[in-house]
């Protein structure tokens, strides 16, 4: 069945008049006499009751209308959405970040990103670098936030901000006494490295730092993730090293400092598979490209 010619219907079933529902269709009255008898004649039943004065829905035509209206209504809505999928105004997107992340900018990105596509579901997973880059090629998820970035030739790499490094203490360490803290004078102490696996990772980072300022630790500790390195941290069974961000964010039995000595920092990247052009995608790139400029 033609969807216009149930258009068509539909305006003579409410105006109950050929040329009012003609002038509302901005047609001519006999071609729209011609599409309802066509109709008519395709259900092989009377949609109208027609007389000199007055035309009627007859029973079939009654249910005709109910139904139309429900089609039409549906179809409509269809062509909506579908625009705004396809706009990248709706639809959805799915963003993974390092957990560090969540205490620094990647919130305020959010944000803005919301603030210029309200339609958008977005759906948000914590995860380590490794479990980005694998979540990434596999397509499970369109959005990765890594610190401080993937090495991959296939994925977009947007940065978004940069950051020094500073001490996590537990709040009755010696060391949250002294008006500085120099690096090198942490090599007797526990440092809770994350994350435990894979390797290399962030851990890694930390140790090389060690290593410039010349000395290994004495002992380690790791963790399987960011916040299990804190909650360590809180207890007392050592330091750990993280991302200025993570401060902001006061956690019971933690206390930061930052650190004399060699500081190489951390930074977050935005990353995307360089064949997904999604526009949900693009647009958050490009907020991020914003966002990062106004930084």
């Amino acid at each position: 069945m033609d969807f216009k010619r149930l258009r068509y219907f539909l305006a003579v079933a409410e105006e109950l008049h050929f040329g009012r529902a003609a002038t509302r269709l901005d047609m001519a009255q006999p071609p729209l006499s011609r599409q309802i008898a066509a109709l008519e004649s395709e259900l092989g039943v009377q949609l109208f009751d027609r007389s000199r004065s007055q035309i009627r829905l007859t029973q079939a035509g009654e249910v005709l209308q109910t139904h139309a209206r429900q089609l039409l209504d549906r179809l409509d809505a269809a062509y909506r959405e579908t625009r705004l999928v396809g706009s990248g105004s709706g639809g959805s997107l799915r963003i993974a970040f390092v957990g560090s992340a969540s205490h620094g900018v990647l919130p305020a990105l959010i944000k803005s990103y919301r603030s210029f596509y309200p339609g958008v579901e977005l759906q948000l997973a914590a995860m380590n670098n490794a479990d980005l880059q694998r979540a990434l090629i596999s397509r499970e998820i369109d959005i990765a936030v890594a610190r401080p970035h993937l090495d991959d030739e296939e994925f977009r790499a947007e940065p978004l901000c940069t950051e020094p490094l500073v001490l996590a203490l537990p709040d009755n360490s010696d060391l949250g006494t002294r008006p500085e803290i120099h690096f090198r004078d942490l090599a007797e102490e526990t440092f809770v490295l994350y994350p435990r696996q894979p390797r290399p990772s962030y851990a890694d980072v930390v140790l090389d730092l060690c290593l410039r300022e010349g000395f290994r630790p004495k002992t380690t500790d790791l963790a399987q993730d960011f916040q299990s390195a804190i909650s360590l941290v809180s207890v007392g069974a050592g330091i750990s090293v993280v991302p200025e961000s993570v401060s902001r964010t006061q956690r019971p039995g933690v206390i930061y400092r930052s650190f004399k000595g060699h500081n190489p920092g951390t930074g977050l990247t935005v990353h995307a598979r360089l064949d997904n052009r999604a526009p949900q995608v693009m647009h958050f790139l490009e907020v991020t490209r914003k966002f990062a400029r106004k930084r």
